[in-house]
């Protein structure tokens, strides 16, 4: 069996911008490209005895499209992955603001 690891190499060299940006499609005049974060992983080895073997995954987060009309292009973000992010990240904010103002009291 060739070598895992340049097969993995080889098939993710079609990853990265195809699988962050879709196909353009019309959809009444309107020209609609979904952009996603997109983030894939291989792994492979290989056992004294037991033989070889690989794995890999991935996720893609949907951010949101560009839509292109006659004013222009414009991006047009995905409200609830914005949400998903946004709130995690305003707790651990006041939480850090919080212990600094707490730590600035004392």
């Amino acid at each position: 069996m060739p070598n895992i690891a340049l097969e993995l190499g080889k098939q993710s060299a079609s990853f990265g911008v195809k699988s962050a940006y879709g196909d353009a499609v019309d959809v009444d005049g309107v020209s609609v490209t979904p952009v996603a974060l997109a983030v894939t992983g291989f792994a492979g080895g290989e056992v004294e005895g037991q033989g070889d073997g690989g794995t890999g995954g991935g996720v893609a987060i949907p951010l949101g499209v560009y839509v292109r009309r006659e004013e222009g292009l414009r991006f047009e973000p995905n409200l609830i992955v914005l949400l998903c992010v946004a709130v995690p990240f305003v707790w651990v904010a006041g939480r850090a603001l919080s212990r600094v103002i707490r730590a600035l009291k004392k």
